[in-house]
């Protein structure tokens, strides 16, 4: 068997299970951690929650530390009397790119309040000021590049240090609002801070009641970040009993956690039988037992409506060398989709690789006779 020649989509990174929209910057930026560690491994650590408290709203905002504004007038301080918003953001950023054009209307519609976009974890910060200047209009705010020290890491940054890394935020976009009193008032995708920023704006904030809701959803994802670590460091031990139970006492609690947790089985499932990882080298018994008890769980979960995780399931199935099931799984989901192409074409390479089977064990009993 061959298995690994399927084209996929991107196994999901822990922010974009958490938060869709997100792009974990410490993912796609940590190439050189990627040689050391292995894929689950960098998923438990991106899980992995630090133990100071995070700046959160009714915080006083940190300092504006930046190497240089590429765009707009630049601005040394942030000053009492103005509404500022921080927004993090990166070139290389998918997500980041979408929100620009409404981060720009957003400016055009509170124009006393000063929107600042500061790049950070770039791969090539001599790349911001092109990337700027090609925008045009659509990003039309003041843009700034973060402070990397000389000889350190891209996030090493002192606005990503004492912003994001401060605020236990690893995902972007994300947008930092500061009230006229130098506090900040929110925090999250820039894509949800209408209502927020035009209260702010207003005076109408409820700083308080933010502050609250925003550590009670902290501590929401400090638990989702402890399943998400139990599964990923289980996976290699072939045996997700223990954290299956941990998780369904969790989902019991909190039922918003049933949406999560599924994808959070895809993630690992697939960072383990992905096939561009499986063609550099298979996984161990144990990891493919895992992808597939973790594969089988998300299809539970989901009722067996969700074609992502049967696919996933069935490719599963595949690297394990059951084809049967792989294709039994697979007509599940194509029965679903019948016009997605990702999926037929899966189902295609597993029935050609079950013909190719049993050809050569036709050939077999040919040359034993």
């Amino acid at each position: 068997m061959r298995p690994g020649r399927l084209r996929d989509p991107a196994p999901l990174g822990y922010n974009a299970i958490l938060r869709p929209g997100l792009i974990d910057r410490r993912q796609l930026q940590g190439v050189s951690m990627r040689r050391t560690l292995t894929a689950l491994a960098i998923l438990a650590l991106a899980a992995a929650a630090p133990a100071a408290e995070p700046l959160s709203p009714g915080d006083p905002a940190p300092k504006l530390e930046v190497k240089e504004f590429v765009k707009g007038e630049p601005v040394k301080a942030l000053d009492k009397g103005t509404v500022y918003v921080v927004e993090f953001w990166a070139t290389w950023c998918g997500p980041c790119r979408v929100t620009i054009p409404h981060l720009t209307e957003l400016q055009k519609k509170h124009k006393d309040v000063v929107v600042i976009g500061v790049s950070i974890a770039e791969q090539d910060f001599a790349k911001v000021k092109p990337f700027v200047e090609g925008m045009g209009e659509k990003m039309d705010y003041r843009v700034a590049v973060d402070s990397v020290p000389e000889g350190k890491k891209a996030d090493d940054g002192a606005m990503n240090k004492a912003w994001m890394e401060a605020a236990e935020q690893s995902g972007i976009p994300t947008a930092f609002v500061v009230d006229k009193d130098g506090v900040v008032a929110w925090i999250g995708h820039p894509g949800q801070m209408d209502k927020p920023l035009a209260d702010i704006v207003e005076g109408k904030w409820d700083l308080r009641a933010e502050a609250v809701k925003y550590k009670e959803e902290k501590a929401r994802e400090k638990r989702l970040n402890g399943l998400f670590t139990t599964l990923a460091k289980a996976m290699p031990t072939g045996d997700l009993t223990a954290a299956f139970t941990e998780a369904e006492n969790v989902m019991k609690e909190d039922p918003r956690a049933k949406e999560v947790y599924p994808r959070m089985l895809y993630s690992v499932a697939r960072q383990t039988v992905d096939p561009s990882r499986v063609k550099q080298r298979k996984p161990s018994e144990k990891l493919i037992k895992s992808a597939i008890a973790a594969a089988e769980k998300a299809v539970e979960l989901t009722d067996g409506k969700d074609t992502m995780m049967l696919d996933t399931l069935a490719q599963a199935q595949f690297v394990a060398g059951d084809l049967g099931k792989a294709i039994e799984t697979q007509e599940k989901a194509l029965k679903l989709k019948p016009d997605d192409k990702r999926l037929k074409e899966h189902l295609d390479t597993f029935k050609k690789e079950r013909d190719g089977e049993k050809d050569k064990d036709k050939a077999k009993e040919k040359d034993d006779k």
